[in-house]
């Protein structure tokens, strides 16, 4: 059963951009910022625990999804690193990166491509779980390795009549079908170095589609 997360409604008005602060280079190009770094961080923490319960003494594997996983896997395996050094109870862990590629601007194009990865045993990795579809493209590839266990850690999945009804098993935040960069989460390669998830504007949209 998947854990519970922070839920986002649809009516979530987010925050003043002006309240936080934000690479002038996007000033224009976004509508509000929807979630705070500091609350991306405080959760992160709070799943690296319920993560570590979880998988008992099993050795992880942990893989990030890239490009966007990057910041969330980094920030959750620091987490998870430091309950290992101050706890009794401490896991062995490994590192390995795979990157899926689905989108074309704004839109998944349904055409999932698969880069990397070597023999995993354990999934603790990062997908903005969307459609799902690129999850399940995933997670079948991974069933050749024979794990002993999978487990998939999302920051955010979305509230969307596209899904395929994939659920994660730990999740950060529910949030409305918005398009969101930022925190490593990227439109067209750019926003990835916005610490805070932002909602994109239709200005922002069109300055940076391909």
């Amino acid at each position: 059963m998947a854990s519970p997360c922070i839920v986002l409604q649809d009516d979530e008005q987010g925050y003043d951009l002006d309240l936080f602060c934000i690479p002038k280079h996007y000033a224009a190009d976004l509508e509000k910022v929807y979630i705070p770094h500091g609350l991306i961080m405080d959760r992160t923490e709070r799943l690296a625990r319920d993560i570590m319960k979880d998988m008992g003494g099993h050795h992880i594997v942990a893989l990030c999804v890239l490009k966007g996983g990057y910041k969330f896997f980094a920030d959750l395996l620091d987490y998870i690193k430091a309950l290992n050094r101050n706890s009794d109870k401490s896991i062995p862990m490994t590192v390995d990166f795979i990157r899926l590629k689905s989108y074309c601007n704004d839109q998944s194009t349904g055409d999932i491509k698969v880069i990397g990865g070597d023999d995993l045993s354990t999934l603790t990795g990062k997908d903005i779980i969307d459609t799902g579809k690129t999850m399940k493209t995933l997670l079948a590839m991974l069933k050749q390795y024979n794990p002993k266990m999978v487990k998939v850690a999302s920051l955010l999945v979305k509230r969307t009549p596209r899904s395929v009804g994939y659920r994660p098993d730990f999740v950060g935040f529910e949030v409305p079908d918005k398009f969101v960069v930022g925190y490593a989460l990227d439109y067209n390669e750019y926003f990835r170095d916005l610490n805070h998830i932002c909602v994109i504007s239709e200005k922002g949209k069109e300055k940076y589609k391909t």
